[in-house]
């Protein structure tokens, strides 16, 4: 009988390079993963093949190459240390490919037609989806365990996809007897803005395909934008509440306090006794003052980083050698158990 393999902690995530990240992307995401490189080891990629299915189709080239050193410059000027942490574009690692054929045979039509973010991006006319779009989570599933990575963090729109990765994992390990073989990923969900609503909408996500630029804050929005936004964001005329209940039927309210505290670093209830009673005008004057303080920096470090593109390749090169160091054994085990010879 085959011991399971006890597995090292290791973090997996990337973001797509589509359009320009926005606040959601830094206090759900990148924030997060600057602190999670203190305790334990990390490996964030551009995941630029992902950026070709959507369902648009045809993506220009331009687009994507500009996307991929934004989003590398995002991750850089948040924290994201490379020296620590590789750092590298999907696409420069060919094990993601290879591994993602194998799963694709593994995993069963029936699990990829539960995939409701399909169903969400494909929309009435999914027969003119990319195959690509559809089968999105496998390659994602080949992205987290050609590392053999434990922990991935996520969005709740993403929870679905990382079930669906333990259940690739579950069962290439039982069909080749590999018992624990392959980790099953647990995913990390923190702080208390992990899911950052629209400006224009609480009930909605802040999102990059929002058609109104107002809905979000870009990180590459100059200082007096991003101010200028929160104090045009919805709001109602009452006061800030004094205790969570008052929060019902307030969406708009509860989501600009939530951002607050993510960004001062603040507990919610704390935030909310500080500023209980004040109006909003009053309230988002403060939010505007401390959004420019912690993202301005941010915003004049990706524009440094924007100008020296060969150092983004440069960085980008070292990260995938990196990648690849660890991918490339792991690939080639699989391809042995799977019977491949050579």
């Amino acid at each position: 009988m085959t011991d399971t393999p006890i597995h090292p902690s290791l973090t997996f995530s990337g973001m797509q390079p589509t359009n320009t990240l926005h606040l959601g992307n830094y206090l759900g995401a990148l924030k997060n993963w600057v602190r999670l490189q203190n305790e334990m080891a990390c490996i964030y990629c551009v995941v630029d093949m992902h950026a070709i299915t959507d369902d648009a189709g045809y993506r220009k080239p331009d687009d994507v190459r500009r996307a991929t050193y934004e989003v590398t410059a995002a991750y850089l000027a948040a924290g994201v240390d490379p020296a620590r942490s590789p750092v590298f574009n999907q696409s420069r690692v060919p094990q993601h490919a290879e591994l993602a054929w194998i799963f694709s045979c593994v995993a069963r039509l029936g699990w990829l037609d539960r995939m409701t973010q399909f169903k969400e991006k494909s929309g009435k006319h999914k027969e003119r989806s990319s195959a690509g779009l559809y089968t999105y989570p496998v390659l994602m599933a080949a992205d987290i365990l050609a590392y053999k990575a434990t922990h991935v963090p996520v969005g709740d729109d993403q929870k679905q996809h990382l079930e669906l990765a333990r259940d690739i994992a579950q069962k290439f390990n039982s069909d080749y007897g590999v018992a624990g073989y392959f980790p099953l990923p647990e995913p990390v969900i923190t702080g208390p803005a992990t899911r950052v609503m629209s400006l224009r909408d609480g009930l909605k996500k802040m999102s990059k395909s929002e058609e109104s630029d107002n809905s979000r804050i870009n990180l590459t929005d100059s200082a007096d934008t991003i101010a200028q936004k929160i104090r045009k964001a919805k709001t109602d005329s009452h006061p800030m509440p004094s205790n969570r209940n008052e929060f019902k039927g307030r969406p708009e309210a509860e989501n600009l306090l939530n951002i607050y505290a993510a960004l001062a670093d603040e507990d919610c209830e704390i935030a909310m006794r500080r500023f209980a009673g004040q109006q909003f005008s009053s309230f988002k004057n403060t939010l505007a003052d401390l959004a420019v303080a912690k993202l301005a920096p941010i915003t004049a470090e990706m524009n440094r980083l924007m100008a020296d593109t060969a150092e983004l390749d440069r960085i980008l090169k070292a990260g995938a050698e990196k990648a690849q160091a660890i991918a490339a054994p792991i690939v080639a085990d699989v391809k042995r158990l799977v019977g491949f010879v050579g």
